[in-house]
C-alpha cells in the first residue's frame, strides 16, 4: 500500500491556491449537506501532485474518515484499463483493431441487427459487416445496456437477465456468449452507444493472452506501474480501507447500498466496471497516459499508441451527442466531446458544457468517480467518492469549472 501525497505547492505548479480552496469548500458543502459521504480530490501538474484534499467519511455510520489510502470502487474507470490491456496485445502483434471479434470469440460469428418491432416480437437481419475489435473499444459495436429502457433491444437484454449487465452466477465467458446471442441495435461502426462492450473486450484479452483478466492486469499493468491496491477484490488486510457504497434516496440524502463487499475473487471479472483502486493507483494510471505510455522508466505502450487511443474515433468525427442516437446520450454534456479507444476526448472546447482544454481525455465511474488528463496543460485530475446517483448531478461539471479556474500558469 502506498499513499498518494502532495509533492509541491500549488503556486509552484502554476495553480491558484485560493481557487483550489474554493474547490474544497464547494465539495465540503456537498458533504455537510448530505449529498456526498466524503471525497478525495487530487490535482497534479507535470506529474507532481500540487493539491490533495480528503474530507468527510468513507463510512458515515462508523465515523471512519476518507484518507489518502482509502479504496474506492471505480466502476467504469475500469474501461480505460481494459483498453490499455488490449492495446498492449495489439502492439505485440497478437491482436489487430480491425480483427473480427469472431476470430477469437466464435459466438459473434453471425451477428444480427435489429430491423423493427417491439420486444419480444422484433425482427432482425444479418449484419452487413462483422463486429471489429475497434468497435468494442469505441462503443460502436451495436451493443447496449438493459437499464436504458430506450430501445427494443434494451428490453431483450432485460429479458435475458442482463438488467445490470451481468446475469447472476455467470462468469465472463458465459456472459459474453449471452451478449452475442442478442441482436445489435445498429450496424457495427455506424453509431455510438455506451454499452457492455468493455466486458467483451476483457474476455478478448483473456482469450488472446491465455491469462485470466485479473492476472493479466496484475502482471502486466498494476505490478509494473506500482498500482499496489488496484484489483478486482479486496483482501482482509485492505478491507478496513474500503469505502462504504451509498446511493441517492428519492427524498434526498444518501444511504448505504448493501451487498457489495468485494471479498473473495469474483466469478465474473468485469472489464467494464469491476475494479477497486486507491487515489495513488488512479494517479499512476493517469500519469502513464499523460506521459504517452511510459512512467518512471516503465513503458507499457508506445507514444503513437497512446496518441491513437486518445484521438476521436467516432464515425465521421462526430461528437457523442451526434453519433449516439439514443436519448441517454442526447444531453448537452456530450457536445464537443468525442470518444477514443476506451476514453472520452474533447474535440471542440468551444462547444463543451464546461471549460476543457483541447484533447482532454478521461472517464468516469457510476459511483461518482472521475479522472481526466489535459495534455496541453500537463494536468491530471481525479475525484473519488462513493455515491450512485439516481439521475444526473453536477459533481463532474462543477469539478471541471473549479479546476479550470485554478490553472493560472
Amino acid at each position: 500500500m502506498v499513499r498518494l501525497r502532495q509533492e509541491t505547492e500549488p503556486d509552484e505548479a502554476g495553480l491558484d491556491g485560493e481557487a483550489l480552496d474554493r474547490l474544497d469548500r464547494h465539495f465540503a458543502r456537498e458533504v455537510d449537506e448530505g449529498r456526498l459521504p466524503g471525497f478525495l480530490v487530487a490535482v497534479a501538474r507535470r506529474g507532481r501532485v500540487a493539491h490533495l484534499t480528503t474530507y468527510g467519511h468513507r463510512d458515515v455510520a462508523a465515523g471512519l474518515p476518507v484518507e489518502a489510502d482509502t479504496l474506492f470502487r471505480i466502476y467504469s474507470m475500469t474501461k480505460p484499463v481494459t483498453a490499455v490491456a488490449a492495446l498492449m496485445l495489439v502492439e505485440e502483434g497478437l491482436l489487430s483493431l480491425d480483427d473480427p471479434v469472431a476470430r477469437y470469440l466464435p459466438a459473434f460469428a453471425e451477428p444480427r441487427v435489429y430491423a423493427g418491432g417491439t420486444a419480444p416480437d422484433i425482427t432482425t437481419r444479418p449484419a452487413r459487416g462483422p463486429v471489429l475489435v475497434r468497435h468494442l473499444m469505441t462503443h460502436t459495436a451495436g451493443l447496449t445496456f438493459g437499464f436504458y429502457h430506450a430501445h427494443p433491444v434494451d428490453a431483450l437484454y432485460r429479458a435475458a437477465g442482463l438488467e445490470s449487465s451481468v446475469r447472476p452466477g455467470d462468469d465472463l465467458a458465459a456472459t459474453v456468449d449471452l451478449y452475442a446471442s442478442l441482436p445489435l441495435q445498429f450496424e457495427p461502426g455506424t453509431e455510438w452507444n455506451y454499452s457492455v462492450a468493455s466486458n467483451v473486450l476483457g474476455r478478448l484479452v483473456e482469450v488472446v493472452s491465455g491469462r485470466p483478466l485479473d492476472a493479466f492486469f496484475a502482471e502486466r499493468i498494476f505490478g509494473p506501474l506500482g498500482m499496489t491496491d488496484a484489483g478486482f477484490q479486496v483482501s482482509d488486510e485492505q478491507l478496513p480501507r474500503l469505502a462504504e457504497l451509498y446511493g441517492e434516496q428519492d427524498g434526498g440524502g444518501i444511504a448505504p447500498i448493501p451487498g457489495l463487499p468485494l471479498r473473495g475473487r469474483p466469478r465474473l471479472l468485469s472489464g467494464s466496471g469491476g475494479l477497486v483502486a486507491s487515489a495513488h493507483d488512479v494517479h499512476r494510471f493517469a500519469e502513464l497516459l499523460r506521459r504517452r505510455g511510459e512512467l518512471d522508466g516503465v513503458r507499457l505502450l508506445a507514444p503513437a499508441t497512446v496518441d491513437l487511443m486518445t484521438r476521436n474515433h467516432l464515425p465521421g468525427g462526430a461528437d457523442l451527442r451526434a453519433a449516439g442516437s439514443r436519448p441517454a446520450h442526447d444531453v448537452p454534456g456530450n457536445d464537443g466531446v468525442g470518444f477514443g479507444l476506451g476514453v472520452s476526448v474533447v474535440t471542440d472546447p468551444s462547444r463543451t458544457q464546461v471549460p476543457s482544454g483541447p484533447g482532454t481525455f478521461g472517464w468516469n465511474g457510476v459511483a461518482t468517480t472521475t479522472f481526466w488528463v489535459d495534455p496541453g496543460r500537463e494536468l491530471t485530475v481525479q475525484l473519488l467518492t462513493q455515491v450512485r446517483p439516481k439521475g444526473s448531478h453536477t459533481v463532474f461539471p462543477d469539478l471541471k469549472r473549479l479546476v479550470h479556474a485554478a490553472v493560472i500558469g
